[in-house]
């Protein structure tokens, strides 16, 4: 059925004016006029109507799957319940972030596998337009094939590069570091040391396998990212392999290189709301501030990613206009979705009317022109 969505202030490419919009066959159908036949009418009165959140990198999904160390739910299960936690935040289009480690447990093979299975399985039946992100720890290296195959195949929408390897082998003796990656894997604390120092050992290989995988994802079209680049060098390095998004720089000086070469730059909106990196890496909002961050994900924390846009334009950081591109049309741009992204005629009607206030509150959100969830029937007239 079409929808006819009335008096509401929406977001468009000029700014937040009162429009009236017209969604019709999943599209936005017109803009003050009305859409042909019957449709559902809903009246957007005190409301934001914007375009819907794209979520390049959100895993909270883990903390369904797993929610205490050692306990885990099914994954169908799991991924329902994520789709309501998902358009409740407004986020329209969700990347989910599986970690494929050499790490049993959460974060293993089987586990990559079975989320992959589940994501395809379940996609026609999910409110938010729900898609892969494989977050593929480089030191894992029996992957390689199989992901050379997934690539082929399509069933990858976002590949990205991440390494902890490193940063683990240099605490695996320490509990407080470390703790969180062993209860997750199921090992006792030696067994994971153990397992630590075999991985490590293949680090020659590394190089050779990171240029397959890009090469792979090149020919498949799959935009890359990389993960908590740590230095200028690590970030030209990726981009030699095509890897063109960087994802979380670790220090300014990485984020200006990437900057330096028109590319977008990933933050996380919880360290937007929360007012700082929870791990010493730069501010988000400053980050913003200097040009240096154009792209905003969940990461961890779902409702960060309407919260943050908000804050930021409260504090100066950025016009409301510009401080939402960060989560909507510069993720969907990044990511090769044109079809998204902003409230244009021909554009794909992923909407989300809010009500502003200090925490906003997402009313309605409407995903490929089809309302997926409601929080108050006022709209409805």
């Amino acid at each position: 059925m079409a929808l006819m969505i009335q008096n509401g202030r929406a977001l468009l490419p000029e700014g937040l004016v009162q429009a009236d919009i017209a969604v019709a066959d999943g599209t936005i159908a017109a803009l003050g006029g009305a859409p042909e036949g019957r449709a559902l009418h809903l009246d957007a009165s005190d409301l934001l109507v914007l375009p819907g959140l794209v979520d390049c990198h959100g895993d909270a999904f883990e903390r369904h799957v797993m929610p205490r160390p050692k306990v885990s739910f099914d994954i169908d299960l799991a991924l329902r319940d994520t789709d309501r936690a998902l358009l409740a935040s407004g986020i329209t289009t969700a990347f989910h972030g599986v970690t494929w480690s050499w790490e049993p447990g959460l974060r293993s093979a089987a586990n990559a596998r079975a989320l992959l299975s589940a994501i395809e399985r379940l996609r026609p039946e999910l409110g938010a337009d729900t898609r892969f992100h494989l977050r593929h720890e480089t030191f894992n290296l029996e992957a390689e094939a199989e992901i050379v195959d997934w690539l082929a195949q399509g069933r990858v929408g976002v590949l990205a590069f991440n390494d902890h390897t490193e940063g683990t082998l240099k605490t695996r003796h320490r509990p407080d570091k470390v703790g969180k990656m062993v209860e997750r894997s199921g090992l006792t604390a030696d067994a994971f040391a153990e397992l630590v120092e075999r991985v490590y050992a293949r680090k020659s290989e590394v190089p050779a396998s990171l240029v397959r995988l890009a090469t792979a994802a090149r020919a498949a079209g799959v935009p890359m990212l990389s993960h908590d680049d740590m230095t200028p060098e690590m970030r030209r390095s990726f981009r030699a392999m095509g890897v063109a998004v960087a994802e979380f720089p670790i220090d300014e000086i990485t984020a200006r290189e990437a900057a330096a070469h028109g590319e977008p730059i990933v933050f996380g909106a919880p360290n937007v709301v929360r007012g700082g990196s929870h791990t010493g890496c730069p501010s988000a909002e400053e980050m913003v501030r200097g040009g240096l961050c154009t792209v905003l994900a969940s990461d961890y924390y779902y409702p960060a990613l309407l919260l943050a846009p908000f804050i930021l334009a409260r504090n100066g950081a950025a016009t409301f206009a510009d401080a939402w591109k960060l989560v909507s049309q510069a993720p969907a741009e990044a990511l090769g979705l044109h079809d998204r992204g902003v409230i244009a005629l021909g554009r794909r009607a992923d909407l989300v009317l809010v009500e502003e206030a200090a925490q906003p509150r997402v009313i309605a959100t409407i995903v490929g022109g089809k309302l997926v969830h409601l929080a108050d029937q006022r709209v409805l007239g």
